[in-house]
């Protein structure tokens, strides 16, 4: 894990006015050092109504906190009534997206045909997908964690080269452990994010294999962060509950990077 620095991002799903989301950031870039951000790099995702106001406090007080995103529509302009193009994206300099979360397949019917459009959509525009993978409880106790997983990196990497593949972070995220308390055991996750790994080597080369980010997400805390950035293939944790608490989202990104 040496050669990848590690991506602590704290993904606020619908919570935090504009208003929350800057105190939030305020007080996360007052928590954080220099030695923090040289060993491991963060990213928030508010709300897209909160982007453009952390997006002028990050960029006024030069906070090395990376923008970022929670979704995007895989289109540039156009009739689509309620969404957010990449280009619109872009121009907050936003860094990161995320692509595929389970809550949008399980909820809102995102098929791996709409997950991949929006991941080449994201890398066309020069940002960096967070794509997001996992299993349900069912399919965990049926065995088949590995074959869905891996289905899923097969379809939504579909037509995606080399060259763009190597900006794109992997997140793997038990469906049974998002937002339930529940995390998969350290052995567990490695076990999943060391097959996520070989999976990107045998479609693009070991040494992309090597050099992709491969997060994991699930009831991240304080408490459990360190013993899973211990583990050989997982380079950062997708935070949801915990960041929405500065203190908490500082103290794992803080544990995350010391277990390297």
């Amino acid at each position: 894990m040496a050669s990848r620095k590690p991506l602590i991002s704290g993904n606020w799903k619908m919570n935090h006015t504009h208003l929350d989301a800057i105190a939030v950031v305020q007080k996360l870039a007052y928590s954080l050092g220099p030695a923090d951000y040289e060993r491991a790099e963060v990213s928030v995702h508010p709300s897209f109504t909160a982007l453009r106001s952390v997006q002028t406090l990050l960029d006024a007080d030069e906070v090395p906190i990376a923008l970022g995103a929670q979704n995007v529509y895989p289109a540039d302009s156009g009739a689509y009534t309620g969404e957010v193009s990449p280009v619109m994206l872009a121009k907050l300099n936003v860094r990161y997206v995320i692509v595929g979360h389970s809550e949008r397949r399980q909820l809102l019917g995102e098929t791996d045909g709409m997950v991949n459009q929006k991941l080449v959509a994201v890398l066309g525009h020069g940002m960096s997908p967070i794509l997001c993978v996992g299993e349900t409880l069912e399919e965990r106790e049926a065995g088949t964690t590995e074959a869905k997983v891996l289905g899923q990196l097969k379809a939504d990497f579909e037509g995606v080269s080399p060259e763009a593949a190597a900006k794109v972070v992997i997140a793997y995220e038990p469906i049974w452990a998002i937002g339930t308390g529940r995390t998969a055991s350290p052995d567990d996750a490695q076990a999943v994010c060391k097959a996520v790994r070989a999976w990107v080597g045998e479609a693009y080369g070991s040494e992309l294999a090597g050099r992709t980010r491969v997060q994991y997400g699930g009831s991240v805390t304080p408490d459990n962060v360190a013993e899973l950035m211990a583990q050989p293939d997982i380079d950062g944790a997708l935070v949801g509950g915990a960041s929405l608490d500065a203190e908490r989202f500082a103290r794992i990104a803080r544990l995350g990077h010391q277990a390297d």
